[in-house]
């Protein structure tokens, strides 16, 4: 099977073939004018591409093939149909999100696109086996119920990330930081020592591709942004992570007790997901309350994030994409910590990180001067 530096090597070709490419699209998309203007509802003051996602679906496409091509790579590919349905079904998500952002389609018309992505996961595999309920037993999915709930996490992880996309660098950066830490709890699941999660499996391949395409696109994207991924990046970044999760998640042996004493890293496997994604996750289930108390549509565009709350409080946008990164990050280590030192003992540190970073976020200079000037 592949070993870590194979994949780390897998993951630079993404970045850097998305990092070259980037440019060439910006300048395309000018030409073409796929670009998004100023208004009273987004926060970047210039004309802006709006099309990185065709730079990021490229960074994706060229690694994927290296991979296929690279022998150290084929326990993964031999005899296997599920590469043929991500490669297939990123190229489709990738397209309804393209589409909508040079023509702009409807939410039903985005739903029915998600639904036939998840039905091409379902016919080449690309599936959840089981899953556990915490405190109740581990489900074995039947053949009815696959296609149901991979479209329905599907639907899930491309909504989440489309909503954190609003300021620049931030989703790229809060899906490079939760795909880098997946990345690192499948592997370690993988360790024959552990024997957990069996062999082969994509999910650590298309974990590591998500944040070579990420950090690929980061240089391009950090304000002052010079290009937007769109709903073309985002929806990809979104079914990529899904499909590293559920293939992930929902294969580990859920019969095993190892790590004894870490239960709760284990109790659900294919929940883990929620906690290292967990920004997007509680900024979508926030939008969600929202515009149902508002009575908007759930896809409708508003400045009620939690970037945006965090630049009304007083923070620049670099500072806030920061904050949301480092919660990021924060959250991934107390997810990771108790795998690689077999000890859930000692969080004294990441809480106070987390402590540090909760009183930089209240009590920074600019907002207390800010209160002090209303």
């Amino acid at each position: 099977m592949p070993g870590t530096r194979d994949y780390l090597v897998i993951g630079a070709i993404a970045a850097l073939v998305t990092f070259a490419v980037t440019p060439l699209v910006t300048r395309l998309a000018k030409r073409m004018g796929w670009v998004v203007a100023p208004d009273e509802r987004r926060v970047h003051k210039v004309v802006t591409p709006d099309v990185g996602g065709i730079a990021m679906f490229i960074g994706f496409f060229v690694a994927f093939v290296v991979a296929r091509l690279w022998s150290v790579f084929d326990p993964l590919f031999a005899r296997n149909s599920e590469p043929k349905g991500i490669l297939l079904a990123a190229a489709l998500m990738f397209a309804v999100g393209f589409i909508d952002d040079v023509r702009e389609i409807s939410a039903p018309a985005k739903v029915a696109g998600t639904v036939l992505v998840g039905a091409v996961l379902v016919y080449f595999g690309v599936t959840m086996f089981w899953f556990r309920v915490p405190f109740i037993d581990v489900y074995i999915l039947s053949d009815q119920l696959q296609p149901l709930v991979t479209v329905l996490w599907l639907l899930g992880m491309t909504n989440a990330i489309n909503l954190i996309d609003g300021l620049d660098g931030l989703a790229a950066g809060i899906v490079a930081i939760a795909s880098g830490a997946f990345f690192l709890y499948s592997q370690r699941l993988a360790d024959p020592a552990i024997g957990i999660l069996s062999q082969p499996n994509l999910g650590p391949m298309v974990a590591i591709l998500t944040v070579g395409i990420c950090l690929g696109f980061l240089p391009h994207n950090f304000n002052p942004a010079r290009i937007f991924m769109g709903d073309g990046g985002a929806l990809l970044l979104g079914l990529l992570m899904a499909v590293s999760t559920s293939v992930v998640g929902g294969r580990a042996d859920p019969n095993t007790q190892a790590f004894v004493g870490q239960t709760y890293f284990f109790l659900a496997p294919l929940f883990i997901p929620l906690v290292i994604l967990g920004v997007p996750i509680l900024d979508t289930l926030f939008a969600i309350i929202r515009r149902t108390a508002k009575r908007q549509g759930v896809a409708a565009a508003d400045k009620g994030h939690l970037h945006h709350r965090l630049m009304e409080m007083g923070h620049g946008m670099r500072r806030s994409v920061l904050i949301l990164w480092g919660w990021t990050a924060l959250l991934s280590a107390f997810v990771l910590y108790p795998v690689f030192t077999g000890s859930g003992v000692s969080y004294i540190p990441i809480g106070g990180l987390m402590l540090m970073l909760a009183l930089f976020t209240v009590l920074h200079p600019e907002i207390r001067r800010r209160s002090r000037q209303t």
